[in-house]
């Protein structure tokens, strides 16, 4: 169905090309997940498929992309609407009309369907995403989740034999994913749709996939393969692999089911050792929220919320779209005016203090960062930031340094992709170093390797006293970074406690680890149980003990080496918090010494785990 031949694409102000020399074949009524990591050339394949590129974005294609026989140097975009299906990694960017229902039957009404048929796939689409309740609503009172299955929707409907998504659960909770990938599974074996893929939460997708493509993004030569056999030399894997391959399981599980089934005897030697263990923080109290209600037109976004952040605490609110996540952070921002209740930031009531006060005490980086960056470069943004900020010249650049390396002062933000914009728009954040920081899906487009940066950043932020709350649908990031989880759920907060009791206690927010091997919560939390047992038991020459390290992932925690904190008192704390021990990496070859396949040896050197399964103006 899709044929890729010796297929190139270079930029004209590109150093190297973003595609080379990528030869394969998608059969139709498959689906092939593409994998890597950032900047390794993703959205421009998917966009050869399409036609976008070379004909929208610019760029020389060499070779030849063709799907369904169309060649698409010849076929322009619009020729190939009937074909393929496209959702990318901003739905708001395909929106052009202004309610659901109308969105959904937009692309049936441009080729020309007769009435009748718009109506029943309109209403098919509808029950298939959940979208029934919303058929009305306005897309823009819709949250980000809730927008992405709009956008998914408004390319079903058409019934394309093709379908090119990039990253279609990014702004999804668990449950909309799975209901999602559900919907992509029934059309791919039921009705023969081809479906070509971007997404980095791995965990969520790579047991759907019949094969992957794997971009290495380091100028090598792409690899096409089974799942499971490039799982394993991915740079980019799912908590379930990291996990599989520390136990030396072989061959690797892609789901929980087959993990589960491997690690009977393992769980049984875990059961030694005690799960590491979260203190509350000790820090003063810096945010408080009693009883808040607020309304956003004639809908109730929150009701009767009570919440407190205390310096050094790394808070994660979770809940599924439209719960009232990011309403409950731009109230904390002064965004939206409480109907009643209270809500104290640093002392100040957030509505009623001007920006260029609060900014001092509270920052929030947007589920959408286009809200907070209006530059022409990053290097001005970084001045920008730094004057709003009154920090140092430099600062913010060198944040941007540290957490985006490689990125040009000269390029334009709308040039990044949606991580790399968010990541900016963090840097601009924290520029200010606010005591309490806000996060929207701060993870959304960002692969394992940028996440490890960002969980090194925040965790240094809340050693220095910093109040962090982050709303997340990424349960991997959740049980690894934060010490305390909030559910919301309807605008209330249903449950609220340290993260292992909340998750360990919901299917629906457990991390991968947590379903195969209870209590733990990530991989990196194994190895370091796996060492202590190893450090019982009588030292061998076969098998030494593993020396623990602090960080994330195989990642060492690290000062931020940002600027200090401003004239606002903010206690720090004596200990700071907590950190993960990793283990260090070891060469493939050395897996030989995690032999029995059901986990009855410790292995002597556990695999490198990896951190997460694996992204109003100034």
């Amino acid at each position: 169905m899709i044929v890729f031949d010796q297929v190139s694409v270079q930029y004209a102000d590109a150093d190297a090309p973003a595609l080379r020399d990528v030869h394969f074949t998608v059969p139709e009524g498959e689906l092939c997940l593409l994998v890597g990591p950032s900047g390794c050339g993703k959205s421009t394949l998917l966009g050869t498929v399409n036609g976008l590129v070379p004909h929208f974005t610019g760029g020389t294609l060499h070779g030849r992309v063709t799907v369904d026989g169309r060649d698409t140097r010849t076929h322009r975009p619009r020729e190939l609407a009937d074909l393929v299906g496209t959702v990318g990694q901003d739905p708001a960017a395909h929106f052009v009309t202004d309610t659901v229902e109308d969105e959904l039957a937009y692309g049936m009404e441009s080729l020309g369907l007769a009435p009748a048929v718009m109506r029943r796939r309109v209403e098919e689409t509808l029950d298939l995403l959940g979208l029934a309740e919303l058929r009305g609503r306005a897309l823009s009172t819709l949250s980000g989740g809730q927008r992405q299955r709009v956008a998914i929707g408004s390319v079903l409907t058409v019934h394309p034999k093709v379908l090119v998504l990039d990253e279609p659960t990014s702004a999804l909770d668990p449950g909309a994913a799975e209901e999602v990938l559900a919907v992509l599974q029934r059309l791919v074996h039921d009705l023969g749709t081809t479906v070509l893929m971007s997404e980095h939460r791995l965990e969520r997708v790579v047991q759907y996939a019949d094969q992957v493509l794997l971009l290495p993004g380091d100028g090598a030569a792409p690899r096409l393969g089974d799942p499971a056999e490039l799982m394993a030399r991915s740079p980019v894997r799912p908590p379930v692999v990291d996990l599989g391959l520390l136990a030396g399981w072989d061959p690797l599980p892609l789901t929980v089911r087959d993990a589960r089934r491997r690690a009977v005897t393992l769980r049984e030697r875990l059961t030694a050792t005690a799960p590491p263990s979260t203190p509350d923080p000790l820090g003063e109290t810096l945010v408080t929220v009693a009883r808040l209600a607020v309304t956003r037109g004639p809908v109730p976004a929150l009701r009767g919320v009570d919440l407190e952040l205390r310096a050094g605490g790394i808070t994660a609110l979770m809940g599924r779209n439209g719960a009232g996540k990011s309403t409950l952070l731009g109230s904390l921002v002064g965004l939206h005016a409480p109907t009643s209740g209270t809500v104290r930031v640093g002392g100040l009531v957030p509505h009623r203090t001007r920006p260029k006060d609060l900014i001092r005490r509270v920052g929030l980086v947007p589920q959408d960062p286009r809200d907070l960056l209006y530059g022409e470069s990053v290097a001005g943004e970084c001045a920008a930031a730094d004057r709003d900020a009154g920090a140092a010249p430099g600062t913010c650049r060198e944040l941007v340094a540290r957490l985006l390396p490689g990125v040009g002062e000269d390029t334009h933000p709308r040039d990044l992709s949606e991580g790399q914009r968010l990541t900016l728009a963090l840097a601009v954040v924290l520029t200010a170093r606010p005591p309490v920081v806000l996060l929207d899906e701060p993870t959304r487009g960002l692969d394992y390797a940028a996440k490890a940066r960002l969980v090194t950043v925040l965790r240094g932020l809340a050693a220095d006293g910093h109040a962090i709350l982050l709303a997340t649908h990424d349960v991997e990031l959740a049980a690894e970074l934060a010490d305390r989880t909030a559910v919301l759920a309807d605008g209330e907060i249903v449950a609220d406690g340290p993260t292992p009791e909340t998750v360990l206690a919901s299917p629906a927010f457990a991390p991968q680890t947590a379903k195969i091997l209870p209590p733990y919560l990530t991989v990196p939390q194994v190895a370091v149980a796996l060492a202590a047992l190893h450090a019982q038991a009588p030292a061998t020459p076969q098998t030494p003990a593993v020396p623990a390290q602090p960080g994330v992932g195989g990642v060492a925690a690290q000062s931020t080496g940002l600027p200090q904190a401003p004239a606002q008192p903010v206690n720090r704390l004596a200990s700071g918090t907590p950190q993960t021990p990793a283990v260090p990496a070891r060469p493939d070859a050395e897996r030989a010494a995690a032999q029995d396949a059901d986990g009855s040896n410790t292995p002597a050197a556990p695999a490198t785990p990896r951190a997460f399964g694996g992204e109003g103006g100034r």
